[in-house]
């Protein structure tokens, strides 16, 4: 199995980094290039090799921008003009932040007309290629073609939960096999196969890539010998479980059952080094962050008194359930009415009405949770976990939903992969699909894996996308 790492990205979109890297480094060098022939401008002049490793580096900030915004995001729902808009942005991210950092070359260091230059070349072309892909349904590359032993209710999963084209980027759905002891609720819409002959023939037959096991009763019904001789002829043997988590980047709470959890890659909690440095890593982000937002920190605290009135209070502090199920205190602006909570503790909605003027916009760009920066530096939250519960809830979850304890295991954060796949949590099925997500992060948690949700929370508070 690959690694998990940078799996929310498919094989066609890594490709796509690998295309789009070799663009906009190309646009800098190019524009380097007709200046030392035709003199647009004038500037001092620079080693070929310098020039390469400054069109490196214009790359690396265009697409980190372009990571953040979500342009390679396998799953993204956008269309073509959709697309233009956040490349646009992340290449004037890219050419903000190259500017920045330029005056440190010294006196080697580019014209500001030339950076802008390879920015518009690189946009033009960016564009261009995304456009192409779109054309030519770029999307479609590397898909395998899956065959899924059992019809029934374990494997009607795979129906329900990837029912959408861009939930099956990365394969195509041959059949589903019905197995004796397969249950009533199962499959209905997909193409169900009665197969009388030989697995082995019919995988080989029909060019299958995976064999996705997913049988209700599989003690004495799966056929092991068929299935072994289909993998040692290459074809890949999959558990209904791992498809699932690596298709979809979420655990299946309602399938896990403890051989799984016990015999399953990830989960590993005693990474010393780790622990050791977090909090040490998480408090020295949270003190820089809190240098460039304490203006922000600052309005949000007078637009709140000037809603409410003066003596109105500007925070509000609510116990959570921290790592190990400890309880503290977290710290927010507050969001809603004074009165929000007079018949007792409720779960936030989308459209919640409790929620002030001033409350809906800082909820929408996540500014009221930018005081949680103080949690961070007190050691009680990270930047990246799963969302902290009030124990009010905590309670109840932990009654009505397997495994809800394991998502304390390691400390809340600010953002996470949860928030990231499903922002909304209004009720127990809402937790349920939040849990999915939480231990995928828990599982596969990474210094990589972090990073990859640091910076696609850019995107949603570039594009207000928070609740």
């Amino acid at each position: 199995m690959s690694s998990p790492k940078f799996r929310d990205l498919s094989s066609a979109s890594k490709l796509i980094v690998i295309i789009e890297l070799t663009l906009f480094a190309g646009s800098l060098f190019l524009a380097l290039y007709l200046n030392r022939q035709f003199n647009f401008v004038e500037q001092a002049s620079i080693p070929t090799n310098i020039e390469f490793v400054y069109s490196l580096i214009f790359a690396l900030m265009v697409q980190l921008s372009s990571l953040a915004l979500g342009l390679y995001n396998s799953k993204l729902r956008e269309n073509f003009r959709g697309v233009i808009r956040r490349m646009l942005v992340s290449v004037a991210m890219g050419f903000f932040i190259f500017t920045i950092i330029n005056p440190f070359f010294g006196s080697q260091a580019l014209q500001i007309e030339l950076i802008a230059m390879s920015s518009v070349t690189s946009f033009v072309l960016a564009s261009s290629f995304r456009w192409l892909t779109l054309q030519i349904d770029f999307f479609g590359l590397n898909k395998r073609k899956v065959l899924v032993i059992g019809a029934g209710e374990r494997a009607a999963i795979i129906e329900q939960r990837m029912r959408r084209d861009v939930d099956r980027q990365g394969f195509i759905l041959h059949g589903f096999i019905i197995m004796v002891g397969d249950k009533d609720n199962g499959v209905v819409r997909e193409n169900r196969i009665d197969l009388d002959g030989s697995l082995v023939n019919y995988t080989l037959e029909n060019e299958i890539d995976e064999i996705v096991v997913a049988a209700d009763e599989r003690r004495e019904n799966l056929p092991v010998d068929e299935l072994f001789a289909c993998k040692i002829r290459g074809v890949e043997v999959t558990e209904i479980l791992d498809f699932i988590e690596r298709e979809t980047g979420q655990i299946a709470v309602n399938l896990i059952y403890p051989s799984w959890v016990i015999y399953s890659n990830g989960f590993a909690s005693n990474n010393y080094l780790r622990n050791a440095l977090d909090w040490i890593f998480n408090a020295t982000m949270a003190f820089f962050l809190f240098l460039f937002t304490w203006p922000i920190m600052l309005i949000t605290a007078l637009l709140i008194k000037i809603e409410d009135g003066w003596g109105s209070p500007v925070f509000y502090s609510q116990e959570r359930v921290g790592l190990d199920g400890q309880a503290f205190s977290i710290i927010k602006f507050r969001s809603m009415r004074i009165d929000a909570e007079k018949d007792g503790a409720q779960m936030a909605s989308k459209n919640d009405d409790r929620t002030t003027t001033v409350g809906k916009r800082i909820r929408k760009y996540r500014i009221d949770e930018l005081p949680q920066l103080y949690n961070v530096m007190r050691g009680e939250m990270g930047f990246v976990g799963p969302r902290p519960e009030r124990p009010e809830f905590v309670q109840n979850l932990v009654k009505t939903i397997p495994y809800y304890n394991e998502r304390h295991n390691v400390k809340p954060g600010l953002t996470g992969w949860a928030q990231l796949k499903y922002p909304y949590g209004e009720t127990d099925a809402d937790s349920l699909e939040k849990l999915k997500y939480d231990l995928y992060y828990i599982k596969h948690r990474s210094f990589l894996l972090d990073l990859l949700i640091l910076i696609r929370t850019v995107e949603i508070v570039l594009f207000g996308q928070g609740r």
